[in-house]
C-alpha cells in the first residue's frame, strides 16, 4: 500500500465527510436518542457509500460516474427517502429509557444496528453530487487512476474510508457525551427539528431533480 496515497486519500474523505448535511443532522439525532454506537454505525453506512463513490472517482470508471450523476431517478429516490425520513423523525416521540445512558434497544439490537447502518449507506448512495465531488478533488489533485495504477487507487479509497469513519467516530463520540444533558422535552424539540431540516434537504432535493 502507498501510505502517501493513503494519508491523501484519509484527508480527502475526512474533509468530504466534514459538512454537516442531512447525514450529520441523522448522526446527531440518533446518537442523542439511541445512543453512540448507533450513531457511529450511521456514519459508517455513509463511510461505506463514500468509499464506493471514490473506487468510481479512484479507478476512472468514467461510464459508471456519467451515467450516476445523469441519473435523475436516483436523485428522486433519495429525495423521497429523505422527505420519509423527516416526516418520521417529526411524527417520533422519545420516551422516559431514550434518557437513560445505559438504555438497552427496544428492539432488537441487530436490527437497529443493520437499519442504522444500511439506511445512511443507502441516502449517501442516492446523492450523486458525492461522486462529483471525488471526481473533482481527485482530478484537481491529480489522483485519478488513468494509467491503470490500481494499488495507488485502492490505497486511496482505503485512506477515503478510514478518513470518512474517522469524522463519523469523532462526531458521534463528542455528540454522546451530551447526552445526560437531553431530557424527554428537549429530545421532542430535536426530532421536530431535525425532522424539519430532513423533511428541508428533501424537498431541495427533488426540486433539483427536476
Amino acid at each position: 500500500m502507498n501510505s502517501t496515497f493513503f494519508l491523501r486519500g484519509l484527508l480527502i474523505g475526512f474533509f468530504i465527510a466534514l459538512p454537516v448535511g442531512p447525514i450529520g443532522v441523522l448522526c446527531i439525532r440518533r446518537t442523542l436518542t439511541d445512543g453512540g454506537a448507533i450513531g457511529l454505525l450511521s456514519g459508517l453506512g455513509a463511510a461505506s457509500a463514500d468509499a464506493v463513490y471514490g473506487i468510481v472517482a479512484g479507478f476512472g470508471l468514467t461510464v459508471v460516474s456519467n451515467v450516476l450523476v445523469q441519473a435523475v431517478w436516483l436523485r428522486i429516490v433519495g429525495g423521497l427517502f429523505l422527505c420519509y425520513l423527516g416526516i418520521r423523525t417529526c411524527l417520533s416521540k422519545p420516551t422516559a429509557d431514550a434518557i437513560k445512558p445505559d438504555r438497552q434497544a427496544t428492539t432488537s439490537p441487530r436490527r437497529g444496528y443493520a437499519d442504522a447502518y444500511l439506511s445512511t449507506l443507502f441516502l449517501t448512495l442516492t446523492n450523486p453530487a458525492t461522486i462529483v465531488s471525488f471526481a473533482a478533488v481527485f482530478a484537481g489533485l491529480g489522483l485519478a487512476s488513468s494509467d491503470g495504477d490500481y494499488l495507488t487507487a485502492l490505497s486511496l479509497v482505503m485512506g477515503v474510508f478510514v478518513g470518512s469513519a474517522a469524522w463519523w467516530l469523532l462526531l458521534s463520540s463528542g455528540v454522546n457525551l451530551l447526552r445526560s444533558r437531553f431530557n424527554l422535552h428537549r429530545l421532542l424539540w430535536l426530532n421536530r427539528i431535525s425532522g424539519l431540516i430532513l423533511l428541508g434537504f428533501g424537498i431541495m432535493a427533488l426540486s433539483l431533480s427536476r
